[in-house]
């Protein structure tokens, strides 16, 4: 997936400034696909040069004009092709996977305090993502029934919270082994 997909994806959603579109990123789109306002300013000048976005100023108050951006047809056009197309499945990456392969070589205990900041990491990630399904989907505030749009986005949080579930139970099970091999004569 490119930047570019994601970007239409969210102003399709709902249209909204650089600015308002960098929260976005750093609210909900940001936990599977990272941008720097740098680059998110960088491909909205370049979509907007190709087409691909319509954008108005919105006059404001005391500061200068901002701009409010909407996905054009030629961009929803481009969304609806690579909707289409074939993508690989991922792989895993993981660092920390191999330091945990490593530690065979050198002192186990010593990646102790790595996988626990790891572990409070996930842990923390899940607890916001679980108050953010409360909060938008399934608490008493949240709409019923929800429509399209939202029945996919909660679909996605759900796959980051089993992710999130399965990481943490993973690093307790890392760290019992970590705990037992440095106890070990």
């Amino acid at each position: 997936m490119a930047l570019e997909h994601a970007i239409l994806v969210s102003l399709l959603e709902k249209p909204g400034s650089g600015y308002e579109l960098a929260r976005r990123f750093e609210r909900s789109i940001g936990y599977f696909w990272t941008a720097t306002h740098q680059q998110i300013y960088r491909v909205l000048k370049r979509m907007e040069g190709e087409g691909l976005l319509a954008v108005r100023e919105v006059p404001q108050q005391g500061r200068p004009d901002k701009k409010e951006y909407s996905v054009a047809g030629p961009g929803r056009e481009a969304l609806s092709r690579w909707l289409h197309e074939p993508i690989e499945p991922e792989s895993l990456r993981h660092d920390l996977a191999v330091k945990i392969r490593g530690a065979a070589f050198d002192d186990p205990a010593a990646l102790i305090r790595e996988v626990e900041r790891h572990h409070r990491v996930h842990s923390d990630r899940l607890a916001h993502y679980l108050a953010g399904e409360l909060r938008d989907f399934t608490g008493p505030q949240a709409p019923v029934p929800l429509d399209p749009g939202r029945e996919l986005q909660h679909v996605v949080l759900r796959g980051g919270i089993a992710y999130e579930r399965m990481s943490v139970d993973w690093l307790d099970d890392v760290l019992a082994t970590l705990r037992r091999l440095a106890a070990a004569p």
